[in-house]
């Protein structure tokens, strides 16, 4: 996975640059989302990723996959989208598409300060809580915080918080798991 990440973050740079320049970071971001999710299908990518296969087709391929999110069909109409894929395929990087897009979006964090973080609840988070959470996180870590709530039954009561490599968990699970571990040793 590091010789994917470490090989992801030119062709992240190089994309953000074209992004920012054409004013397109929406599309570009659903574009390399959906490029994301094809790279990963071990279908396709039996079928597009062989020795000898036509760069110009696996991106053309990719691309009415990915194309039809409103954000990213300008795109691949004027070229840029097809360009860029055809470079990746050409360079036998398509799995390296999911590390791609994450870069981007780091990428794109930085430059609008801004910090997506999953919160992950064994029950429903309200609104107002979900509001006040996020309130908390802009003050921690001073950037404009995008909540994602996600519904986690497994973590049998509680929440867990992860914004990058930052995790607040206060799961029941988690406890749990301290405390056998404390009962063992």
């Amino acid at each position: 996975m590091a010789d994917s990440e470490a090989a992801a973050r030119p062709y992240a740079k190089a994309v953000f640059e074209l992004a920012r320049e054409g004013n397109s970071l929406n599309g570009w971001s659903a574009l390399l989302a959906d490029a994301a999710v094809a790279a990963v299908n071990p279908g396709l990518l039996a079928v597009l990723d062989v020795p000898g296969a036509d760069s110009d087709a696996v991106a053309r391929a990719i691309a009415d996959v990915c194309g039809t999110d409103t954000a990213s069909a300008g795109l691949v109409a004027n070229g840029q989208a097809i360009n860029f894929l055809r470079l990746v395929a050409e360079n036998r990087r398509l799995d390296s598409l999911p590390a791609i897009a994450k870069a981007f979006e780091q990428l794109r964090a930085d430059v609008e300060n801004t910090l997506d973080v999953t919160l992950r609840a064994a029950t429903q988070v309200d609104e107002a809580q979900q509001a006040r959470m996020a309130a908390a996180l802009k003050t921690r870590f001073g950037r404009d915080v995008r909540l994602h709530f996600v519904l986690d039954e497994s973590l049998i009561g509680g929440a867990r918080l992860q914004a990058d490599d930052h995790v607040i968990d206060g799961s029941v699970t988690t406890r749990l798991a301290k405390l056998a571990s404390a009962l063992v040793h």
